[in-house]
């Protein structure tokens, strides 16, 4: 019978680290309690000279007590979309143990109304949460005046 002597083989692989840090200490983290209360932090940490011109979707990251855990800027695309990756949205969510979040895109052209893609996304981010028990709050969709909310209309 023969054996075949195996080869010591050195794979190289590459480290992973799941980091978030806040400079913002927990006691002063906002709070949000309504659409209203989101609208108002999303204006307050929107690059204004964008919200009118390209389109950006962004995830607000809650803890437990609906504090906000961050803010993070997932895509900019153009004047008539942007693209939001599901992997992302949770990767971020992930990694600051957020256990609720908020979809956020603005509309440069100041359509409220939301797409059959942004109903769509928003569905698919849902169910995703609920695999992985991070709450998917509300999806706003913004202009500079005013807002739509997923939730508040019942699309949630």
């Amino acid at each position: 019978m023969e054996t075949t002597a195996r080869k010591s083989v050195n794979h190289r692989v590459a480290e992973v680290k799941l980091t978030y840090r806040s400079k913002v200490k927990p006691d002063e983290r906002p709070k949000v309690t309504c659409s209203t209360d989101i609208y108002d932090l999303l204006k307050g940490n929107w690059d204004n000279g964008k919200l009118e011109f390209v389109e950006q979707f962004k995830v607000l990251l809650l803890n437990r007590a609906n504090k906000v855990l961050g803010l993070y800027e997932l895509s900019t695309g153009g004047v008539a979309g942007t693209v939001a990756d599901p992997k992302l949205i949770f990767v971020a969510a992930l990694k600051a143990c957020a256990s609720a979040i908020v979809l956020c895109h603005n509309h440069p052209s100041g359509n409220l109304t939301p797409s059959a893609a942004d109903i769509q996304l928003t569905k698919k981010i849902k169910e995703g949460g609920s695999l992985l028990d991070i709450a998917v709050l509300d999806h706003l969709i913004l202009t500079s005046e005013e807002y739509y909310s997923f939730a508040d209309e019942g699309l949630l």
